[in-house]
């Protein structure tokens, strides 16, 4: 192996290791490495909530869309009347 290989497989070891580093939340600091928890990210909190709420709405609409109740009918009725 040339020095030139030598230097390539070192810069690619340690690209390697700060992106596992990166993706596991590892910190360097000045006494060794610390795992940082990351926090939740308040956007992200916020689209899940808006994600439950409109599965919860679509589930709504599908039992209404397959109910084949009389009473559904007969609303649908009123609404053809009332026009």
């Amino acid at each position: 192996m040339n020095p030139f290989e030598m230097v390539v497989a070192i810069v690619a070891i340690t690209a390697i290791a700060s992106v596992i580093r990166a993706k596991y939340g590892v910190v360097r600091r000045h006494k060794g490495e610390d795992v940082i928890q990351r926090g939740s990210d308040p956007e992200a909190e916020r689209l899940r909530a808006e994600v439950k709420q409109l599965k919860e709405r679509v589930a709504v609409l599908e039992r209404l869309a397959t109910d084949s109740s009389t009473a559904l009918e007969r609303e649908f009725e009123k609404l053809k009347h009332n026009d």
